[in-house]
């Protein structure tokens, strides 16, 4: 059996090579390496995957976050909502731009946005929210854009990890992941749903008016000084990812499918068993599985995971404390406010999951998996 990795890029790399190669010997050729024709095209592919009017390339996820916030022109101070579970740089990002982030906590079995508790968070200062879709479906779109009329705010969606995740009966329509917000963005990194080769992300919108704002802050706008804010410029990305994105994205539903096999495969081993609860699907939400995230008690989790990796076989605990935790020294301190996220930062783990795995590395993994929790727990 070869060695079980959590995430495998080679067999992609393998699969699409010839249309790869054509690619990028099309970028070398023309020898442009910024604003070209492969970064207007993949704009345009964004925009129609995606079922958006407007998509803006950019060289980084968070170039993509900053733009998108900067485009809102809100003043400093303003407060922005962000799920406690997520990545602290979220919280990082809004704090350099001048805003205050505000923690909301999340719902015990998607572990996306709680609108309830976003609702219990506002305040007179609160401009805007950030619904994060979680580990491969969508947060509940619907009840936070209600919630953001209702209150006069912005909704900037993160659909990163549920890139291509369709959001059922949107305003009685189907509708993608990014095209959900006032505006959305993303990051194309090598571990997330669609991936470049390095850094790269994406701006969506449907907002004319947002969308000229945020172009005039990219390098290939007019860069012209916008109130409320900083004005620099924010980077595009550079045409050799933009020619390899380009190609991944016409195959990235089919390579999605597989995914799903593998996601099925693991259900069949865990839903019989009470102490392992697989991930649940949204009754609103397609899955796309990002990553492949079990809930276990948390008596049982780190252990879980040693065993587990002496065993060869890697996981991993995304977001290990919650962020409304408050930070000293590095060492994160409990408070209340975020019971659900605390909660989850102790219990759940993300198993490997991608196209490459062979069964018999998934039945190796489901196998030590259960041994583990039937013996100990």
């Amino acid at each position: 059996m070869e060695d079980i990795k959590m995430a495998a890029t080679k067999g992609r790399y393998t699969l699409l090579k010839p249309e790869l190669d054509a690619a990028f010997s099309a970028v070398m050729a023309h020898g442009m390496a910024g604003n070209g024709e492969e970064v207007s095209r993949m704009a345009r592919s964004l925009e129609a995957y995606a079922a958006v009017a407007h998509a803006i390339p950019c060289a980084t996820g968070a170039d993509a976050f900053r733009l998108a916030l900067l485009s809102l022109d809100l003043p400093a101070g303003a407060e922005v909502v962000l799920p406690a579970f997520n990545d602290p740089k979220a919280a990082g990002l809004v704090s350099s731009l001048g805003y205050t982030p505000v923690f909301a906590d999340v719902l015990p079995d998607t572990f996306t946005l709680d609108p309830v508790s976003v609702k219990n968070v506002l305040s007179p200062r609160t401009m805007a929210i950030v619904p994060v879709h979680l580990y491969g479906q969508c947060a509940p779109m619907q009840d936070l854009m209600a919630l953001a009329e209702e209150h006069s705010l912005w909704v900037v969606e993160d659909c990163t990890q549920a890139w291509g995740a369709v959001y059922q009966g949107y305003e009685g329509k189907a509708r993608r992941a990014g095209s959900l917000g006032h505006v959305a963005f993303a990051t194309f990194f090598p571990t997330k749903p669609f991936i470049g080769a390095g850094e790269a992300g994406a701006v969506l919108t449907n907002d004319a008016a947002l969308y000229k704002r945020m172009l005039q802050r990219t390098d290939a706008g007019q860069n012209i000084p916008m109130s409320g804010g900083p004005a620099e410029a924010a980077p595009t990305l550079d045409a050799l990812q933009a020619a390899m994105l380009e190609v991944k994205i016409k195959h990235y539903d089919a390579l999605q499918a597989e995914r799903q096999e593998v996601a099925r495969y693991y259900d069949s081993a865990f839903e019989p068993v009470g102490l392992v609860r697989a991930p649940k699907r949204a009754s609103y939400s397609t899955h796309v599985f990002q990553h492949y995230t079990i809930i276990v008690a948390p008596s049982l989790r780190d252990g879980l995971r040693e065993h587990l990796l002496q065993r060869h076989i890697p996981s991993e605990v995304y977001y290990p404390y919650p962020l409304c935790w408050q930070q000293a020294d590095a060492h994160p301190i409990p408070i209340t406010g975020c019971p659900v996220s605390e909660k989850l930062s102790q219990s759940l783990l993300s198993l490997p999951i991608h196209t490459a795995l062979q069964e018999d590395q998934l039945e190796y993994i489901c196998q030590h998996v259960l041994e583990y929790i039937l013996q100990v727990g």
